[in-house]
């Protein structure tokens, strides 16, 4: 699971309870962080935090849905 949040606590707290249930977990700080991070960590699922500074979360899902394999995470 991608978690894209630029708020470090959001991010350690998902991180947390997500491996907590035995999910591998890869943090990202931004939208641009987690773009250039998504076609070497394929995820399954991104929880995308939808207002971030530069690109805001709608900005960054669609350019993922973009990539190879966006249309299927």
């Amino acid at each position: 699971i991608l978690v894209v949040d630029d708020n470090a606590a959001n991010r350690a707290l998902a991180q947390d309870c997500l491996e907590d249930e035995g999910y591998t977990v890869v943090l990202a700080r931004d939208g641009h962080e987690a773009l250039a991070m998504f076609p070497e960590v394929q995820p399954d699922c991104v929880l995308l935090d939808v207002r971030m500074p530069g690109l805001d979360g709608f900005a960054v899902c669609e350019r993922m849905r973009a990539l190879p394999r966006g249309k299927d995470t």
